[in-house]
């Protein structure tokens, strides 16, 4: 048998993956390549340009990643890490993969944080899943304590895991109702943020990955998917102290909806803010 090179594995995997309608192929193939060997996506690059070659045991376990990913499985399923903004988390069947535009929803949450005032600001995160969002406020506002509550059992394994691993001393992890939490903390946080699930029950997400791989209890959000948003809305008008900061992220269709939710429970300065596509994305509003 003659030897693969990096190169060709990679191209090979381009080209399966592209049959199989991945829009990211080339993205996908080179992180796949990399995580079989112990690289970095840049790292398979170069060794692609100086004709590296690789094993036949890596040639294998590439072939068996990529024939996952071609059945749609999630990326991040099979390397078992998703990337959120500057560190990387452990996720897997059970818990909602981050996606890259929350990074800019938790922004909001970090801003808000750090212009808090006072030295020792709370944040809590409703719904925390893998822990994204609870551990970016924790990581990058240290002065910060910050809270992420969790209910999902199946996802709780993974958010433990990466509060374990990633987050420091100023983050806590809950296991419990959103509805309920945190009763001690009543009229004292500063800020409030969460991703809720938010799809109506009747639209079918068109993404195999999403359908078939993301959890339904972190998707679904009632018939018209705003039943978590309003027990979210109900949570942070008790945690939260007069000009506290609430932020939701949601759907593209839904911030003229949950704008006018928020405003119909006594929100002030309510605003919705658009994604790097310029999609309707999340909407803040303060106590």
């Amino acid at each position: 048998m003659s030897e693969l090179s990096v190169a060709s594995a990679r191209d090979n995997a381009i080209s399966a993956l592209t049959a199989s309608g991945i829009e990211s192929a080339n993205v996908d193939a080179e992180l796949l390549v990399g995580w079989v060997l112990g690289l970095s996506r840049g790292q398979v690059q170069a060794k692609a340009i100086i004709g590296t070659s690789i094993s036949e045991p890596d040639a294998a376990a590439l072939a068996a990643a990529v024939a996952r990913r071609t059945a749609r499985e999630p990326l991040q399923h099979i390397t078992g890490l998703a990337p959120f903004r500057s560190f990387e988390l452990a996720v897997g069947p059970g818990v909602f993969v981050p996606r890259p535009e929350t990074e800019l929803v938790a922004q909001f949450a970090i801003d808000a944080l750090k212009a808090v005032a006072h030295g020792n600001p709370i944040g809590v995160d409703l719904g925390t899943g893998s822990g994204a969002i609870a551990i970016a406020l924790a990581t990058e506002v240290l002065h910060a304590t910050v809270y992420g509550v969790e209910n999902s059992a199946e996802a709780f394994v993974w958010t433990q895991k990466n509060f374990d691993s990633v987050a420091g001393a100023n983050a806590h992890l809950v296991f419990g109702d959103l509805a309920d939490a945190l009763p001690e903390l009543n009229g004292t946080v500063d800020v409030v943020i969460s991703n809720p699930p938010y799809i109506p029950l009747g639209a079918i997400p068109r993404d195999p990955e999403v359908r078939l791989f993301d959890p339904a209890h972190a998707l679904y959000g009632g018939v018209d998917g705003l039943d978590v948003v309003h027990l979210v809305s109900a949570t942070a008008k008790r945690l939260l102290h007069p000009g506290g900061t609430l932020v939701v992220e949601h759907g593209e269709l839904q911030g003229v909806a949950i704008a006018s939710l928020l405003r119909a429970d006594g929100w002030n300065a309510v605003a919705t803010h658009r994604d790097l596509l310029g999609r309707d994305r999340s909407t803040t509003a303060l106590r």
